[in-house]
């Protein structure tokens, strides 16, 4: 089961990579009119990062207290969800497609298609069950959108007494449309998290704070220069297409330290506008590239790759030098594999932090403590756990957290052994059942 499990990761890794690049390709096309910056800009999107690989070299991985963003930030530009975040992937490729779907139906004269409509509320649907959030950064773009062709207009009357309102209409309806598909989910998703215990704490202590406002300024500050050169232009020559890519890059700031415990996670998807900007100011009607830009594009790509190389490299030495958490003992699988066919799928097993974070990913079984943000209460469990395998508490105090969280079975093996001098083995409401290379399976006979 394990195996197949990891083959299908990695199936499902493979295509919503590749549906990711189609999707970027796609998008960009549909701004650029230069097939080789269109490639150019897929590259950018998809397998460039910021400067913070200068910091790296430096020494200051940990400047103002986090690392560079594209170590550890899928959605602030592309590449680390490619790499192995499939579900980032395909929520990427999914807004993408959608916001194309979007434009192209603006573009079409007279009524909006309901097939277009249709097809649009699907691919929402689809981006909400791969990442939630995601797509409500699709509705928050296209509202900006709204509200950016609405500023556009007024100005328009304001200073040329010439305003199309029916665009502005055109893009609310669409809009409302499209959302009626998406709507049920994400609106079930919204009151099954305010209301259920779990979810609610889970939401709670899950927090992804972004860093601090010069962290943004290192990834994004060198292609600044460009995009805003390509933005002017893009806004010149097409202009109500331009403001969706144009708004969506000044709402950084918005997105990124909005008043949500989520706040990295909102930026999705914005790195790519930022690149289309960009490649915008190369762009040229007609498509061909002009000599004298080849240096500065260059410079872009020597830019952007370099974090890129240093994760690749480093997976690789990761992968050649087997050892934790990469790599599991033999013996540790072992007791997995034997407690998976001993137990009942759901059952509980009490395990250190670091056991219990990857034995369910061998066995159908729940861990007290084992994940960040997922195991409920970690800050209270895990003294508690730690206490457990000491020998400071007494057998009625272990016996008390058996029963409180219905525990099934006791596992013990280095990590466990390294809390404290306990030796389960004496403990009559314990039953061993496993024994083999270090590690100990327990089966709770009293409660």
């Amino acid at each position: 089961m394990h195996e197949q499990l990891v083959a299908l990761f990695h199936c499902f890794r493979f295509i919503a990579g590749i549906l990711e690049i189609i999707a970027t390709y796609h998008f960009l096309a549909f701004f650029i009119e230069s097939l080789h910056l269109r490639k150019i800009g897929v590259v950018l999107a998809t397998l460039g990062g910021g400067l913070g690989w200068m910091l790296i070299l430096m020494g200051r991985d940990q400047w103002l207290g986090s690392m560079p963003l594209e170590f550890y930030s899928p959605e602030t530009f592309g590449f680390l969800g490619i790499y192995g975040l499939p579900h980032l992937a395909l929520a990427r490729a999914g807004l993408l497609w959608a916001i194309l779907i979007y434009l192209r139906s603006l573009l079409d004269l007279g009524e909006i298609k309901l097939s277009n409509s249709i097809r649009m509320g699907l691919i929402w649907l689809v981006v909400s069950i791969a990442q939630p959030l995601t797509a409500l950064v699709f509705g928050f773009v296209l509202g900006l959108h709204s509200i950016s062709l609405a500023v556009w207009q007024g100005w328009r009357k304001f200073r040329f007494r010439d305003a199309d309102w029916g665009l502005v209409k055109k893009s609310i309806r669409l809009i409302g449309y499209a959302s009626v598909i998406p709507a049920p989910f994400i609106i079930y998703n919204a009151i099954l998290f305010s209301k259920d215990t779990f979810l609610s704490r889970w939401t709670a202590q899950n927090l992804i704070i972004s860093p601090h406002p010069m962290h943004y300024l290192v990834a994004y500050g060198f292609m600044i220069p460009f995009a805003l050169i390509g933005g002017r232009r893009i806004l010149r020559l097409r202009s109500w297409q331009g403001w969706l890519v144009a708004s969506w890059v000044m709402a950084i700031p918005v997105l990124a330290y909005a008043p949500v415990n989520l706040q990295r996670r909102l930026p999705e998807g914005v790195w790519v506008a930022l690149v289309i900007l960009g490649m915008k100011a190369f762009d040229r009607v007609g498509g061909e590239l002009p000599r004298s830009y080849k240096g500065r594009i260059l410079l872009l790509l020597l830019a952007c790759l370099p974090s890129s190389l240093i994760l690749l490299s480093g997976g690789f030495f990761a992968a050649s030098r087997p050892g934790l958490p990469l790599f599991r003992p033999v013996g540790e699988i072992n007791a997995f594999e034997f407690i998976a066919d001993e137990a009942k799928a759901g059952e509980v097993v009490l395990t250190s932090y670091q056991t219990g974070n990857a034995l369910p990913a061998w066995a159908p079984l729940r861990v007290l403590i084992g994940h960040g943000p997922e195991s409920v209460g970690l800050s209270e469990l895990r003294p508690k756990v730690e206490r457990f395998y000491g020998d400071q508490i007494s057998d009625l105090e272990r016996l008390s957290l058996i029963r409180d969280y219905d525990i099934g079975y006791v596992f013990r093996g280095p990590y466990e052994a390294a809390l404290g001098d306990w030796n389960p083995a004496q403990a009559d409401y314990l039953q061993p059942i496993y024994q083999s290379g270090g590690y100990e399976v327990y089966r709770v006979v009293q409660k």
